[in-house]
C-alpha cells in the first residue's frame, strides 16, 4: 500500500519522482497513492511513450483522467492536452497514444451511483467568476464531491478555510503556496477531512482541485 492513510496530509512533487514501469510496455507511472499493485484505489501520473498501448480493461469503480500533455486515445476517439473525462463504474476501454502523452489518472474511486460519463475540453470551456479574484471551471459534481479547475491571478490570497471531506490538488501551472510550503507545477497535495490552510500565490497559477471525497475521519 502507498499513502492509503487518509487521515494524513501528503505532498508529492512529481517532477522529482522517477518513472516506474507498468505491466504494459512503453507505459510508465509515478504512483501517488495505491491500494494494491494492479487493482483497487490508485492515483498516478502516467506516461505513454509514442505508440504505447494498454490492453482492454474494465473500471469496476470508475476511472478519472486529466490529459496533461500530448494526445491520449482509445476506441472512442482522441483526447488532447486539457481533456478531462470520467469513465463511470462498469465501463472499459483499450487506451493508447500515437505520439505520447502524460495523464493524471485516478482509479476505483467513484461512488457506485455516480454513473454519468464526463468529457470536457478545458481549453474551450469558459471560466466562471469565483470568490475574490479567482476564476473557476467546474468539471464534475456528485453529492459531496466537487471537481474543478481554479485559476489564481498573481498576488491572490484566499481566506483561511477548512476542508470538509478533504481536498486534493494537482498544480498545473505557476506555483501554489500556503503556510506549509510552496508547490511547483506537478505537485500533488492531499489534505484530510477537517484540515485547514491559508493558500496564496505570487504568480498566476492554475490548479486541478477535488473536495469532499475523502473519508470523514476526525
Amino acid at each position: 500500500m502507498l499513502n492509503m492513510d487518509f487521515s494524513k496530509r501528503v505532498v508529492i512533487r512529481t517532477e522529482e519522482q522517477e518513472w516506474v514501469p507498468s505491466p504494459a510496455g512503453g507505459v510508465r507511472r509515478k504512483p501517488l497513492a495505491r491500494e494494491e499493485a494492479e487493482r483497487g484505489h490508485a492515483t498516478s501520473v502516467v506516461r505513454y511513450d509514442a505508440g504505447a498501448s494498454f490492453k482492454r480493461h474494465e473500471h469496476p469503480l470508475g476511472e478519472e483522467i486529466l490529459v496533461l500533455d500530448g494526445v491520449f486515445s482509445d476506441e472512442t476517439g482522441d483526447y488532447p492536452a486539457g481533456t478531462y473525462f470520467r469513465n463511470p463504474p462498469g465501463t472499459g476501454h483499450a487506451p493508447f497514444s500515437r505520439d505520447g502523452c502524460t495523464l493524471l489518472v485516478k482509479l476505483h474511486q467513484f461512488e457506485e451511483r455516480d454513473l454519468t460519463p464526463v468529457q470536457i475540453d478545458t481549453r474551450s470551456q469558459p471560466w466562471l467568476p469565483g470568490i475574490g479574484g479567482l476564476e473557476v471551471m467546474p468539471l464534475h459534481n456528485f453529492e459531496h464531491e466537487h471537481v474543478a479547475l481554479v485559476k489564481w491571478p498573481a498576488g491572490e490570497r484566499f481566506q483561511p478555510h477548512r476542508h470538509f471531506g478533504g481536498e486534493e490538488i494537482f498544480v498545473l501551472s505557476g506555483e501554489f503556496c500556503d503556510e506549509y510550503g510552496r508547490y511547483p507545477v506537478g505537485t500533488w497535495i492531499r489534505s484530510p477531512h477537517l484540515s485547514q490552510h491559508h493558500p496564496f500565490v505570487e504568480q498566476e497559477t492554475v490548479i486541478w482541485v477535488k473536495t469532499g471525497h475523502l473519508p470523514l475521519q476526525d
